[in-house]
């Protein structure tokens, strides 16, 4: 039963993702096809070994993706280390001591390199390992469109002002989002990504010490993992009832007043948000159809194409 269900899903995700490669002409899902014919076996076949080793990887390899594309596009940008021509994105407040997954990607580069060098770029491997990640956790798959190329430059600033805060209000993670071109009910389907991972105490203390609108057991159970002062980078499950699987019981947790960030539960606070958040905590079939199609869409966020840029030989470093 089942297989039969992920072979209809994966069905309707290809049928959304062929409207939404529109909009970025130079991608397409075979892109690869007679250029590295191996190159996606193998980073599903990467992806599928760490995550077999640590399901966290998972999440965090579909976090990289989101970070990526939040900062100037999908250009594998996150990637770069600091230069002296530029400060990367690294060290950005989102980022610093908690992104993680990029040895993952290295590996795969590396892996890719050997079989077709100069092809494959680190944006598009971000990208597929994001998408492998979520189906291997249990989630929908969806057709990566491919074709992206490396940026050679990386911004701190643009890290820092256009990653979306865990203490953001409503309506400003709906402007956060608005201004990458996503409507308010992708928002709610992207968000859904916090079904999986982990984040760190001094993401969520303010909330579990200082609101009121919190399940009092959720709040005692943060509390013995998140002192009011110190631990910041301790770290607590985003949904604990299944903090591996991706499915929709993070909007279940945030109907029941679950939601471990401020960000989270403000999707469910008595605003605009409250009826997809109810959509998406009974439809799980409706939830992933949903989060496949957005994510297809943030894939396509101002993509490197054609001769523009580079493809990186090293993620980590411009050639």
């Amino acid at each position: 039963m089942a297989f039969y269900f992920s072979f209809y899903l994966s069905v309707l995700i290809m049928l959304f993702s062929v409207n939404f490669g529109l909009s970025s002409a130079d991608l397409s899902s075979d892109y690869y096809e007679k250029s590295c014919p191996k190159a996606i076996y193998t980073i599903k076949n990467a992806v599928a070994n760490v995550v077999a080793k640590e399901r966290r990887m998972g999440a965090s390899l579909l976090r990289l993706h989101f970070h990526d594309c939040f900062v100037n596009g999908c250009d594998g940008s996150v990637l770069l280390d600091d230069t002296s021509d530029f400060t990367g994105e690294k060290g950005a407040r989102a980022n610093s001591n908690s992104l993680r997954g990029f040895d993952v990607i290295d590996t795969i580069k590396s892996q890719v390199e050997k079989l077709c060098p100069g092809i494959v770029s680190c944006a598009d491997i971000v990208a597929v390992a994001a998408r492998d990640s979520v189906t291997l956790l249990g989630g929908p798959f969806w057709e990566v469109q491919l074709g992206r190329r490396d940026s050679t430059t990386a911004s701190l600033s643009a890290a820092n002002s256009d990653i979306p805060s865990p203490l953001l209000d409503l309506s400003d993670l709906i402007s956060n989002f608005a201004n990458k071109g996503f409507s308010v009910k992708e928002m709610v389907a992207l968000a859904g990504a916090h079904t999986i991972g982990k984040t760190q105490c001094t993401n969520f203390r303010e909330r579990v010490y200082n609101e009121t609108n919190i399940d009092s057991s959720l709040a005692t159970s943060l509390k013995s993992n998140c002192p009011s002062a110190g631990g910041d980078d301790t770290v607590s499950s985003l949904d604990a009832a299944t903090p591996s699987i991706f499915d929709n019981h993070y909007y279940k947790n945030l109907v029941n007043n679950k939601g471990v960030l401020h960000s989270d539960q403000q999707l469910f606070s008595g605003g605009s948000t409250d009826s997809h958040v109810k959509t998406y905590s009974t439809h799980p079939i409706t939830f992933d159809v949903d989060f496949a199609s957005a994510i297809v869409k943030m894939g396509n966020l101002s993509p490197l194409t054609g001769s523009n840029d580079q493809i990186r030989t090293n993620c980590r470093k411009i050639n």
